[in-house]
C-alpha cells in the first residue's frame, strides 16, 4: 500500500513501490485488434506505482493486436478522484489501482461497466469484494506494513518495533513517517490498520499518543519512502533521518534487487504487527472508447503471465492461486499471517467520517 510500491536506483526502488513507474508501455498503433471504434490501442489509467515488463506487455499485443497505452494520474486517491470529475467521458478504457480502502467511493460513482474477467474463477473468493455484480476484478494483493531500518536499530542495540502499541514508545520518538491519510493510499491503509487494531473507540487515542512521539505526515508514498526513510537506498542519496516508515511487507526485496551487490539479507525489516491487508482492482471504465479492449486488457490482468510478472515489477502477491512467485520475492519478503482488518462495508460506511477525524487530530 503504498503508490509503493522511481528515480535512478532510489527510482527503481520507488518504481517497484509507488513511484513513477513505466511512463507508458509501447506506443501509439500496432497490432490488427480494436475494431468497435477504439483502434489498436487499449488506454490504462492507473496510479504512478504501476509497473510492468516489457516483455510481458508484447505478450498481450502479440495474443490480442492491441498495444497498452499507460495513463499515470498520480496516487491512487488523486488517480480515483480524477476518474470521479470525468465519469462517463473517461480519460481510458480500464483503470487499475482502485484497492479495497476506496473501493466503495469508486461504485458509489457508477464508474464502472460490469464484466466478468475470463480466468476469474481462478481468483479465491477472498478477493472477489464486488461479489456477483462484478463490476470490479481483483488483481493483486498485499500488506501496508511499519518498514524499519535496520542497520539504525542495530548500531543502537535498539530492538525495533513489531506492534501498532510499540510504535507510541518513548523509545521510537520522532523515528516515524507517514503517509497522509487523506492524499495517499498506504496512509490510509495504515490508517484503517489503527482502527483494526485499536477499534472505532480507542484508534483516536492511539493516534493522539503517535503525534505526541513525533510521527510524522508526508503527503504520499515517494517521499515517505524515498526521501523521509533513512533505510532505503533513495533515503541514504538524500540523507534521510526517520528509521521507521509505512510501506509495504514487500519492500524488503525490492531493496535486494536493485543493490550492487545484492546482499544476503536485506537492509529492511518488517514489523509483522502493524500490516493492513490491501487489495487492488481493475475495473471497465463507463464510457470506454474501446470497451473490447478494454475487456481482453483485463482478463490478460489476471492470466498467469501478468500475474507472475507483477512481483518483481509492483512487488505485490497475485491473486490466483497457481501463479508462481520469483525466489527473491519469498526470500527476502514477509509473510503476515495476521494483519489488521476493517470489514468492507464498515470501510464504506465510515471512511471519509475517519479521515476527517483523522486530519483534523493529527494535521492540526
Amino acid at each position: 500500500m503504498n503508490s509503493q510500491l522511481r528515480r535512478a536506483v532510489g527510482t527503481a526502488l520507488a518504481t517497484a513501490l509507488g513511484v513513477t513507474a513505466l511512463a507508458a508501455c509501447g506506443g501509439e498503433s500496432g497490432g490488427t485488434g480494436g475494431q468497435d471504434g477504439g483502434g489498436s490501442t487499449v488506454t490504462l489509467v492507473t496510479h504512478d506505482s504501476f509497473a510492468a515488463s516489457e516483455e510481458v506487455l508484447k505478450e498481450f499485443t502479440e495474443q490480442t493486436g492491441y498495444t497498452v497505452k499507460v495513463l499515470k494520474s498520480g496516487d491512487a486517491g488523486t488517480a480515483l478522484n480524477k476518474e470521479i470529475l470525468t465519469k462517463g467521458s473517461p480519460q481510458g478504457d480500464v483503470f487499475f489501482g482502485v484497492d479495497n480502502t476506496l473501493l466503495s467511493r469508486a461504485l458509489d460513482n457508477d464508474l464502472f461497466t460490469p464484466y466478468e474477467a475470463k480466468g476469474l474463477d481462478r481468483v479465491a473468493a477472498e478477493f472477489r469484494l464486488d461479489g456477483e455484480k462484478k463490476r470490479v476484478t481483483p488483481v493483486d494483493t498485499g500488506d501496508i506494513c511499519v518498514n524499519y531500518d535496520r542497520e539504525y536499530f542495530a548500531e543502537r542495540k535498539l530492538e525495533p518495533p513489531r506492534t501498532f502499541a510499540d510504535l507510541a514508545e518513548p523509545a521510537y520518538k520522532d523515528l516515524l513517517v507517514v503517509e497522509n491519510a487523506a492524499t495517499s493510499s498506504p496512509g490510509l491503509g495504515f490508517l484503517l490498520g489503527t482502527v483494526g487494531a485499536f477499534g472505532e473507540d480507542g484508534w483516536q487515542d492511539y493516534w493522539k499518543k503517535l503525534r505526541a512521539n513525533g510521527v510524522k505526515v508526508v503527503d504520499g508514498w515517494e517521499q515517505a519512502y524515498n526521501e523521509e526513510f533513512s533505510g532505503s537506498a533513495g533515503g541514504k542519496q538524500s540523507g534521510a533521518e526517520r528509521p521507521l516508515v509505512v510501506s509495504y511487507a514487500s519492500s524488503p526485496p525490492v531493496e535486494v534487487l536493485y543493490a550492487e551487490p545484492q546482499p544476503e539479507e536485506a537492509p529492511t525489516g518488517v514489523a509483522t504487527g502493524t500490516c493492513f491487508r490491501q487489495i487492488e482492482f481493475a475495473g471497465l471504465l463507463d464510457g470506454a472508447k474501446n470497451e473490447k479492449g478494454g475487456k481482453a486488457l483485463i482478463d490478460f490482468l489476471v492470466s498467469t503471465a501478468f500475474q507472475e510478472d507483477m512481483p518483481l515489477n509492483m512487488f505485490v502477491h497475485p491473486v490466483v492461486a497457481d501463479a508462481e512467485l520469483p525466489e527473491l520475492f519469498t526470500e527476502h519478503g514477509v509473510v503476515v499471517e495476521e494483519p489488521a482488518t476493517v470489514p468492507p462495508a464498515t470501510i464504506a460506511d465510515k471512511r471519509e467520517q475517519w479521515v476527517r477525524s483523522w486530519s483534523s487530530l493529527v494535521l492540526k
